[in-house]
């Protein structure tokens, strides 16, 4: 959903960007190509309204700030009101606090307590599970699982049908030794008025700090009618949108809740223990159009990599050399999968294969071996390298001369790629210059 809807609305800030005068027609065409994504990705139709209704309003009425040119005011109104459309975002705090996660059956909510655990250790945070599913048959097991990979403790009791007597026994274990604690409850519809009453007994034993709601980016705009029951039911104060890169429903999903009192605090988009991202609506719709979002990308950076391992700041600069590159890929791969990180980078609308992503740490150990038979010379300017020298590296590493390439390939592309970072060059429109200007709603 996420790039489909990405691509839809870079397709359209392309557009408006190519025209040489920006009128009644041109904003037209703009406001329908709007639609037309945010349509697709089951937007709720008043919202895509009012934003279109607004964006034509402004893009006609409001005189550009002082220095800035028509075509990138009206694309800084198309920003500020699709950040608008996404809501505030929930609060999250790094200080002890006990989190009650709620959540419908199959929403991903014993995945996403794992994930959230992940998130808290990353940064420094002394974090405890309490499993509260007693219906699930494995719950356990799968929680434990996943806190296992993390080293983080998981308190249950399998076979005790007591949910309530595990919550006060886990919580009486791990006050004085954890500074969160995160309580996963049994999946439930909120329909169903006995487990719900569970629930509400849990919240009021555990006084959590917060109750965040997990739902599944399918459910679309119904979520906006489940966390307005969770809400009635034990006060809701955030949601977790999860599984936001396999449906075409996830613009329902986040502007349905949006919509509510709970704030979006974490997306979900990927199946591994650190695809869980603080939601932020700048960062997210700066992304969506192409722009990066270098908020988030310092912030995975600083808690992943050691100052002494990689120079963040060259990095940035698209600066570093084959020697550099082992370590850098190493570093980007504890930051978590490599196309959500590049997807943080405002890389101009610039397209990265696929195939690019796969930096698997088999791979990463080959490349190792073949850049240890390269000369120093190779490994500070790999422009240097032709068929022969092709040739005499893949002999002494024991490797296929398409492997030597493969290697050189992957580096020209990270290089690239990072250097679109600053910006487009020549006379060609500079997201990354505009995206200095912008500021969110109101700004």
């Amino acid at each position: 959903m996420l790039e489909t809807l990405g691509n839809s609305l870079k397709d359209a800030v392309k557009k408006l960007s190519g025209k040489t005068v920006i009128d009644r027609a041109a904003v037209d065409e703009l406001v329908r190509d709007l639609q037309r994504a945010l349509l697709s990705a089951d937007v709720n139709v008043k919202l895509v309204m009012q934003l279109s209704q607004s964006v034509k309003k402004r893009a006609l009425e409001e005189e550009p700030p002082k220095g800035m040119g028509v075509r990138a005011h009206v694309l800084r109104i198309v920003y500020q009101e699709l950040v608008r459309l996404m809501g505030r975002p929930g609060e999250v705090s790094l200080e002890p606090q006990t989190i009650l996660m709620a959540g419908l059956q199959g929403s991903g909510k014993t995945t996403t307590t794992a994930k959230l655990a992940r998130y808290f250790q990353r940064k420094g945070l002394r974090t405890g599970v309490i499993c509260a599913d007693t219906f699930r048959p494995g719950a356990y097991d799968q929680l434990k699982t996943l806190c296992d990979r993390i080293s983080v403790p998981c308190f249950g009791k399998p076979g005790e049908p007591d949910a309530l007597a595990i919550v006060r026994e886990g919580l009486s274990a791990f006050r004085r030794q954890y500074e969160v604690i995160i309580i996963d409850t049994q999946g439930r519809h909120a329909l169903e008025e006995n487990l719900i009453e569970e629930i509400i007994q849990i919240n009021e034993i555990a006084h959590p700090d917060h109750r965040w709601l997990v739902i599944d980016a399918a459910l679309g705009q119904q979520a906006s009618e489940q966390a307005r029951r969770f809400h009635e039911a034990i006060g809701i104060d955030g949601v977790i949108v999860t599984k936001m890169d396999g449906t075409a429903k996830g613009g329902g999903a986040l502007s349905a809740v949006a919509e509510t009192r709970s704030g979006i605090v974490f997306i979900g988009s990927g199946e591994t223990i650190e695809d869980l991202e603080r939601f932020d609506p700048d960062g997210f719709i700066s992304r969506l159009l192409g722009m990066g979002d270098l908020k988030a990308f310092v912030e995975r950076a600083e808690e992943a990599v050691l100052n002494d391992e990689i120079d963040v700041n060259a990095m940035l600069k698209g600066k570093f050399t084959l020697r550099d590159m082992y370590k850098q890929l190493e570093a980007l791969n504890r930051m978590g999968p490599l196309k959500q990180i590049m997807s943080m980078l405002p890389l101009g609308g610039m397209q990265i294969p696929d195939d690019a992503y796969d930096i698997t740490s088999t791979k990463m150990q080959r490349y190792r071996v073949i850049m240890d038979s390269m000369t120093p010379s190779e490994l500070d300017d790999p422009s240097i390298i032709g068929s022969s020298r092709v040739q005499r590296i893949a002999r002494g590493a024991g490797v296929t001369p398409e492997d030597v390439r493969e290697l050189i390939k992957y580096y020209k592309i990270m290089q690239r790629a990072l250097k679109g970072m600053r910006g487009m060059d020549g006379g060609r429109f500079n997201m990354q210059r505009m995206m200095k200007k912008f500021g969110g709603p109101g700004k």
